[in-house]
């Protein structure tokens, strides 16, 4: 999330350029679900836009944004850096995929069957979604997502991970405060650091 539409316009197409490099720069077909993250991150953003012209509402565009941020990451991270990872880390890695699964499953009965609502706020959105124990599925999704970046083995994911939690922090705080929306700065971070990690991977067999 950014602070204004024109934010996140920019950010967002900035973010999907870097993820088309990382995508274009994938020497193994097993790490290509994580370097397409920042293609889906930009993506996210621009569908943002679209949520502040409209000035919120329960539109489609107010759904697309969901969707990705509710049951798409917590499956692609995890299963993405569980497929990247090496043959000794991935037993670890298991089990933040596998809360992952059930946590996207969860999130997707709840937009399946509920309405998703967006309410611009000065310089943030905020979105309604109604979660029974939200404490329980943010808790799922943090291991899943943060979790298992730290628990990856690779110095660049676990770098990546801890981006993540810092910029989770500090824009929940940011957020709470109405003051302004920073996620799209920890986005682009986080894409610079997919890419670092991309150019280093090895080549395959």
């Amino acid at each position: 999330m950014c602070w204004s539409a024109t934010a996140d316009l920019v950010a967002g197409a900035g973010i999907a350029a870097i993820g088309v490099a990382c995508v274009a720069r994938v020497r193994q077909p097993r790490d290509l679900p994580l370097a397409a993250l920042p293609l889906l991150l930009g993506a996210h953003q621009i569908i943002e836009a679209s949520v502040w012209r409209t000035d919120g509402g329960a539109g489609p565009d107010t759904t697309a944004w969901a969707v990705i941020a509710l049951p798409v990451l917590p499956v692609l991270v995890p299963f993405g850096v569980l497929l990247a990872a090496p043959g000794s880390a991935r037993r670890l890695l298991a089990l933040p995929a596998a809360v992952g699964l059930v946590t996207a499953m969860a999130l997707a009965y709840f937009l399946a069957t509920g309405t998703v609502t967006a309410e611009v706020r000065g310089h943030t959105v905020g979105y309604g979604v109604h979660l029974p124990r939200p404490s329980l599925i943010i808790a799922g999704y943090l291991l899943a997502t943060i979790g298992s970046l730290l628990l990856s083995g690779d110095r660049w994911l676990w770098l990546l991970g801890g981006l993540v939690a810092a910029g989770a922090v500090i824009c929940a705080a940011a957020w709470q405060l109405e003051f302004i929306s920073t996620w799209c700065a920890f986005a682009a971070a986080a894409s610079v650091v997919v890419l670092t990690w991309v150019r280093r991977r090895p080549a395959g067999p």
